[in-house]
């Protein structure tokens, strides 16, 4: 059969434009997965206790676009979730992004905000140029805060020191000097009511959209008809890694279910320093699903593996810029999504560049009309 695209990988970017060229512009859409599911790291399932787990690590979704939330609204109803994220240091759990109470608990201050406020700039260390991740933390909290919450947790998440990583990882993490506990503030902070994957399901269920699932597009791609392709997965291998490969980070996941209710205060807990893992995730905090035991997910970073994160380093960024420039010589041929650009994407900020790219492929005058 022949298709007016080929769409590779069926994740939030290959799925949001799967169902806007069927449903708006009666397009026919074949989508292509190397894995069994749809939803890409999204995926979320039973376990074999009945508790629905996300299969690849907390999916947290927020987003100040009411574009992109009125978009997804159409495949699933929504039950609201505030995102709070606890960190393991000195013995004690304390609130992460740093705020009041992280520092009165940690040292044992009593401090109002702004006394707060005068305390890091005593601590805080001026540096001219902020560059890295390293300069953004020190110059905000200073040398101890930026010890005992940021190095190892983001040397094991990124397997370098956050001195090499560009500072934009440590820029998305807040610090605050009030008692605003909650990891995100967008204005929409929602789960989907029913999981991820039954959200997906809703969106690619149309009769033009073909798929083919446990296939790698490099194996079948010369057997498939197709006018335009749209490719979701890493673009240094769409090319055959003529330049090297691009670096990641990849993550192991350990699944376990435990015979209690409850395990922890908060659906996430991070472990900077002492363990090698970075980050114990308990499921029913997240879905508000009632079970009598509990499932959690201890997660491990990893050099090798499926890749999750595009490294932030600026000879990644130059090596990048080479397989950009093959891409945007290529005709009928479109890439989207966190592989497919290399960048580290939220998930609405994906759903966003997936409509945006459909409203240059429809020629629509905006995304508010690309989304509709």
């Amino acid at each position: 059969m022949h298709y007016d695209y080929a769409i590779v990988g069926a994740g939030f970017a290959g799925s949001v434009l799967a169902e806007r060229l069927t449903s708006q512009s009666e397009k026919t859409v074949l989508l292509i997965d190397k894995r069994s599911h749809i939803g890409g790291n999204a995926f979320d399932c039973l376990n074999e206790d009945g508790i629905l787990i996300h299969q690849y690590g907390p999916h947290i979704f927020h987003t100040n676009s009411p574009d992109v939330f009125d978009y997804l609204s159409q495949f699933t109803d929504w039950r609201p979730y505030e995102h709070k994220v606890l960190a393991s240091v000195d013995g004690q759990l304390l609130p992460i992004p740093i705020n009041l109470d992280t520092v009165n608990k940690l040292y044992g201050f009593n401090f109002t905000s702004e006394e707060l406020a005068d305390y890091f700039k005593t601590v805080g260390e001026p540096v001219d140029d902020i560059r890295t991740s390293e300069d953004v933390v020190v110059s905000q909290v200073g040398r101890d805060l930026y010890e005992k919450f940021f190095r190892g947790y983001t040397r094991k998440q990124w397997g370098v020191d956050p001195s090499e990583l560009d500072k934009m990882v440590t820029s998305r993490i807040p610090t605050r000097t009030n008692q605003d506990d909650r990891y995100f503030t967008d204005e929409f902070q929602f789960m989907p009511l029913h999981g991820y994957t039954k959200m997906f399901e809703k969106m690619v269920d149309h009769p033009n959209i073909h798929q083919m699932l446990s296939t790698d597009f490099n194996q079948v791609k010369d057997q498939l008809s197709f006018d335009e392709l749209i490719y979701t997965g890493p673009v240094d291998e769409y090319f055959d890694f003529c330049y090297g490969k691009l670096p990641y980070r990849s993550l192991r996941f350990d699944h376990q279910t435990l015979d209690v209710s409850d395990y922890q205060p908060v659906s996430v807990v991070n472990y900077p320093n002492d363990h090698d893992y970075t980050r114990i995730t308990e499921y029913k905090k997240l879905t508000g699903q009632e079970h009598p035991k509990t499932s959690l997910t201890f997660e491990y970073p990893q050099a090798e593996g499926d890749p999750y994160y595009p490294i932030p380093m600026p000879e990644n960024a130059a090596l990048y810029r080479q397989y950009k420039q093959l891409a945007d010589e290529q005709t009928n041929v479109h890439f989207v999504g966190r592989l497919g650009t290399y960048r580290y994407y939220n998930m609405d900020q994906v759903v966003a560049q997936a409509l945006t790219l459909y409203k240059k492929l429809i020629g629509a005058d905006s995304l508010q009309e690309a989304a509709k």
